[in-house]
C-alpha cells in the first residue's frame, strides 16, 4: 500500500552534503511504492519563526506556510534528514519544523542523521527524538545515522565504497519499521478519533 511521506531537510549551507542522502532516502521511498516528496527548508524559505501557522487567521498565513500546512496535514509519515552542527539541531529544519504543531500529530516520523565526521550526526539524531516526540509525533526506534557522508553517497545520492553498502544494507530495516508504523497509526486514525 503506498503511503504518502514527507522527507525534511533543513541545510543553508552553499555546499549541501546532506541533500545526498535526503535524495537517497526519496528514491529509496519511491521504489519501494511509497508517494515520497522532498521538503527542502531552503527552498520552502519560510522566515525566522515570528508566528506559528496556527496563529495566522484562516486564509492570512504567507503562502509558503499554507501549503507546507496542507502538505503536513495529508501526510501519512515523515522523516527528518538532519546534519550535527556543533552537537546539534541544524537551525534551519528546527525553524521550519517550529512553524507548525497540531498538523504533525497522530503520524509516524524517522529521523536519519549524518556528519563530515564518523559519528554520523548521532548527537542531532537523539535531540531530534524529543523534539519530535514533544510535537505529537512517534518517532520510530530504526535510524539511519551516515558519516563520512562524504565517503557514503556520491553527488547524485547513489551508495559508495563500504560505508555505502552499509547504508544500502541499513535502509531496508529503517523503511520496514516506519511503513508498520504508518500502516498501524493510519488504521487507528480510521477506527477511532485522536483524543485531541
Amino acid at each position: 500500500m503506498s503511503q504518502r511521506i514527507l522527507v525534511f531537510y533543513g541545510s543553508y549551507r552553499s555546499d549541501r552534503m546532506g541533500i545526498r542522502l535526503a535524495d537517497f532516502i526519496v528514491a529509496g521511498l519511491r521504489t519501494r511504492g511509497d508517494d515520497a516528496e522532498l521538503i527542502d527548508a531552503k527552498a520552502v524559505g519560510l522566515p525566522m519563526l515570528d508566528r506559528m501557522y496556527k496563529e495566522y487567521a484562516p486564509g492570512t498565513a504567507p503562502a509558503a506556510m499554507e501549503a507546507l500546512a496542507g502538505k503536513i496535514k495529508s501526510a501519512d509519515a515523515f522523516v527528518f534528514v538532519t546534519g550535527e552542527y556543533n552537537w546539534g539541531m541544524q537551525p534551519g529544519l528546527k525553524n521550519l519544523t517550529d512553524h507548525f504543531l497540531e498538523e504533525w500529530f497522530w503520524r509516524p516520523a524517522a529521523i536519519a542523521s549524518y556528519s563530515a565526521g564518523r559519528l554520523s550526526g548521532a548527537r542531532s539524531n537523539s535531540a531530534w527524538h524529543g523534539t519530535l516526540s514533544e510535537m505529537g509525533m512517534v518517532v520510530i526506534s530504526s535510524t539511519l545515522t551516515v558519516g563520512p557522508i562524504s565517503q557514503t553517497l556520491d553527488e547524485k545520492g547513489e551508495p559508495t565504497g563500504d560505508a555505502g553498502r552499509s547504508l544500502a544494507r541499513a535502509f531496508p530495516r529503517f523503511a520496514d519499521d516506519l511503513a508498520w508504523w504508518t500502516e498501524a497509526a493510519k488504521a487507528q486514525r480510521l477506527r477511532k478519533a485522536p483524543p485531541y
